[in-house]
């Protein structure tokens, strides 16, 4: 079995987790700041990943792409966490309350993702000719700070696609939340008997290819934030 395949699987499957989790405690984190104790009372606004586990979404869907990823290779995991429970009611004002909240965790998503690239950006700058040695090495395992580089590289990936994926104004998405704050009354009516089918319609869309626009956004500001020696090492040691 190759052993670098899986620590592949292991690291990736860190990032993605890492991004959901900090997504999710954000939306939690400003609710509890705006009056609402749901979050907090639950037990969500930790980091522990146990707090936040969906099966179908955290654990299901990851490791049977993980899976998948031994037989074809390019196969990119993705997942999602149990939503943190919000109460609009507690807001003063429930739309303006969700729309911060709702704009919380893409923003932590996007907060983080660059931080995690300035770091990646200033370990090529300290240490020359990091990109060739991964080149000639050509595996994960045999260098602690090529795995660091890979996991640091993938949770910027993770961070960026949540961040823009999540803004798409469709329930029950973060994006649906954003733009119901700016709907008249009729609109926001709407939008809330769509809750109910957001989610199919979501899976039907992206089945079609409707929503394949986000590329769009996604390549370019994964682009700046890793550059080409970094999203090099990724596809080499990947």
């Amino acid at each position: 079995m190759n052993v670098d395949l899986i620590l592949n699987v292991i690291l990736s499957l860190i990032a993605v987790f890492m991004a959901i989790v900090f997504h999710e405690v954000a939306h939690g984190l400003v609710a509890a700041k705006l009056g609402d104790p749901t979050a907090r009372s639950a037990g969500r606004l930790s980091l522990n990943p146990l707090a936040h586990v969906d099966m179908v979404g955290t654990i299901l869907v990851p490791l049977t792409l993980g899976i998948l990823k031994f037989f074809y290779p390019g196969t990119m995991l993705f997942g999602w966490a149990k939503p943190v429970p919000v109460s609009p009611a507690n807001f003063r004002d429930r739309y303006r309350g969700m729309l911060l909240v709702a704009l919380a965790g893409p923003g932590s998503n996007l907060l983080l993702g660059v931080v995690a690239a300035l770091v990646g950006r200033l370990l090529f700058l300290a240490i020359p000719n990091l990109a060739a040695t991964a080149a000639l090495q050509d595996t994960l395992g045999a260098n602690a700070l090529h795995a660091v580089l890979f996991t640091l590289g993938m949770f910027v990936v993770y961070c960026v696609v949540l961040a823009i994926f999540n803004m798409i104004p469709i329930p029950p998405l973060d994006g649906s939340r954003v733009l119901t704050f700016f709907l008249p009354a009729s609109g926001r009516r709407i939008m809330l008997a769509l809750e109910q089918y957001g989610f199919i319609l979501l899976i039907v869309l992206l089945y079609l290819g409707v929503l394949d626009f986000i590329y769009a956004w996604i390549d370019p500001v994964l682009g700046f934030l890793i550059g080409n020696d970094w999203a090099f090492v990724i596809r080499t040691l990947g």
